[in-house]
């Protein structure tokens, strides 16, 4: 089986996934990395040189590569991949898939959101909280169609990594 976390960045997917991989006994990969990986190269530097269209060809390429070639894992996402590529219905065509949307709302995913701006390409030139919650509001609003098709979703607020990971291994069960 495969379990895929999808949802905004910031929610926490990478952080989940390694600990549910852990609790599975799967093996954890980070579609962002395997993508940096295969590339050589940062997903900044490949947004900077080569922009955005190239980056969401490649992640399309690279998540059906991974998921072709892997069985037991634990996958996540980043946050635009499920918009692009038909990348959802990719998904949820295959039995051997579980998709889980990781949910938390938008002031929380701000607050998240913030400190971490350098190293997010998307939401690097906003400086103000004003600008985060318009920003990531009009996103989230784009992107809830796509995450909402996701087997599951999974309510993140207030909750712990391993909280957070039990509800999805009950999910499974």
């Amino acid at each position: 089986m495969i379990v895929v976390l999808i949802g905004y960045m910031g929610a926490g997917k990478t952080s989940v996934g390694k600990n549910l991989a852990k609790i599975l006994d799967y093996n954890f990969f980070d579609l962002d990395d395997y993508i940096s990986e295969n590339e050589q190269v940062s997903i900044p530097e490949i947004f900077q040189k080569k922009g955005e269209i190239y980056f969401r060809t490649r992640e399309a390429k690279y998540l059906r590569q991974l998921i072709a070639s892997s069985e037991d894992i634990v996958l996540a996402l980043g946050g635009g991949t499920p918009c692009y590529s038909e990348n959802m219905t990719f998904l949820n065509n295959s039995n051997k898939i579980n998709t889980f949307f990781l949910k938390l709302p938008l002031r929380s995913l701000v607050d998240r959101l913030i400190p971490e701006k350098m190293n997010r390409p998307l939401i690097a030139h906003l400086n103000t909280q004003e600008e985060f919650l318009e920003f990531i509001g009009k996103h989230l609003f784009e992107r809830n169609t796509f995450y909402n098709m996701a087997t599951y979703t999974v309510d993140c607020e207030k909750k712990t990594v391993q909280e957070i990971s039990e509800d999805i291994v009950r999910k499974l069960v």
